[in-house]
């Protein structure tokens, strides 16, 4: 149903060109210009206006009713001439001046390109608040910055500013919810995040819960009745172990259970195996003659089948980490050779990437953060704009305006079809 709704919104039959990350969206554009379909009309003049006006409002507010945006136009169009310094040090600029008729034909002698004016045709859409959220890459399409800024997710100028159509102005500063920025840029988590893949591998964690549910209470009271007899001190240390043992064991079920890591069958029995083992460990360590480097050994060959897993994600890397700084200790009190300098260099960069970008399956998008598909080729920001990533805040410095050879406003379309569609909203004024 929803790729129906996707299909039905982008329209490969009647294509529009969207403000969307959407990969349909890139396949449209990619076809711009060379499907028929694309092309003004060429009949009438007032039909190529029809044509070029529907394609352009397609694309640039096309969240926004009609007659709101007929109200926004203005024929006065904002633009800048760049001169060459070294061109004006030789002439006065009058010959720029020359009026129709004076006899100059071709480029002029300063060699500057001609200035797309038509392009500047939908400039004040450039105002609106949610089109500066989507132009400021805080939203993956701009109906999403419409949706956050109907919420409250975006402050202006501090105040918190829920008019999605509220015109900005030169100096303004707006800040999105980071949580929702990164939500929008990020990559979507799968539904079935958390829960088994296959009704066989349901089967079995349901049928081995009882037994690992049996197994934990006979461990908790095993222990209780050994830190009884034990003093206070060994007690603690060897609960402290047990939790570090725990948390690790919980990562490696966590890897099990993510359906995006695309495990081998030898892969999953192997992680399955050792997390066997540290259960194990974990019930020896209650023992006063438990042996602790059958546990780290235990910990060592976990470490070893994440490096040959090959998990690109830096949630492997990390567990690793963990598994390393938590039997650290243990190895140094029973004789074992400690961390060399490139090891323990390796360690805590591996800590500071966990502690950068680390794994979190509470939030609603997938982690270790990774960009949204598709997201490139749209990841530019206006000139317009000053835009400050890390605290997802941007400033609107001024209006944007019409250069050399260059117009400020992106849009997808030639200058011809902006001109046509200008033709069509001039005549209305």
């Amino acid at each position: 149903m929803k790729f129906r709704r996707t299909l039905r919104f982008h329209g490969l039959k009647r294509p529009r060109v969207r403000q969307t990350w959407n990969k349909y969206n890139l396949y449209i554009l990619s076809r711009l210009g060379r499907e028929p379909s694309l092309r003004p009309f060429e009949k009438t003049f007032f039909q190529q206006k029809w044509a070029a006006k529907a394609m352009t409002r397609g694309y640039h507010g096309e969240h926004i009713k009609e007659r709101q945006w007929e109200r926004m136009f203005s024929r006065r169009l904002l633009s800048v001439v760049d001169m060459d310094p070294a061109y004006m040090a030789k002439n006065d600029g009058s010959e720029q001046a020359a009026g129709r008729g004076s006899g100059r034909d071709g480029q002029s002698e300063s060699g500057m390109e001609r200035t797309p004016y038509m392009h500047m045709a939908f400039a004040p859409m450039e105002r609106r608040l949610d089109i500066a959220v989507f132009r400021a890459l805080f939203a993956s399409s701009a109906r999403q910055a419409r949706q956050f800024v109907i919420h409250g997710a975006v402050k202006v100028n501090g105040k918190k500013m829920v008019y999605p159509g509220y015109l900005l102005n030169p100096g303004d500063m707006f800040q999105v919810d980071i949580e929702r920025v990164m939500f929008a840029t990020g990559k979507t988590k799968e539904k079935s995040l958390g829960a088994p893949t296959k009704s066989s591998e349901s089967g079995e964690e349901s049928a081995e819960a009882p037994a690992e549910a049996e197994a934990e209470s006979s461990e908790a009271a095993e222990d209780a009745a050994q830190s009884a007899e034990e003093p206070v001190d060994d007690a603690a240390a060897l609960e402290k172990e047990k939790e570090e043992l725990k948390a690790l064991r919980e990562r490696v079920k966590t890897i099990l259970e993510d359906p995006s890591r695309d495990l081998s069958g030898k892969q999953k029995k192997a992680l399955r195996g050792l997390a066997q083992d540290v259960k194990s460990a974990m019930s020896r360590l209650g023992r006063r003659n438990a042996e602790l480097p059958q546990s780290s050994s235990v910990v060592d060959d976990l470490t070893t089948l994440f490096s040959t897993l090959d998990i690109s994600s830096s949630t492997a890397s990390a567990t690793a980490a963990e598994a390393e700084s938590a039997t650290d200790g243990a190895k140094e009190q029973n004789g074992g050779p400690p961390l060399t300098s490139e090891e323990r260099e390796r360690l805590d960069m591996l800590i500071a990437r966990e502690a950068e970008n680390p794994y979190d399956p509470s939030k609603p998008y997938m982690t270790p953060w990774r960009p949204r598909p598709y997201m490139s080729p749209f990841a530019f920001i206006p000139r317009y704009l000053e835009v400050n990533q890390n605290i997802c805040a941007a400033v609107y410095l001024r209006h944007p305006v019409a250069r050399q050879g260059a117009a400020e406003v992106p849009t997808p379309f030639p200058h011809d079809i902006s001109q046509l569609a200008f033709n069509w909203y001039l005549r209305r004024r």
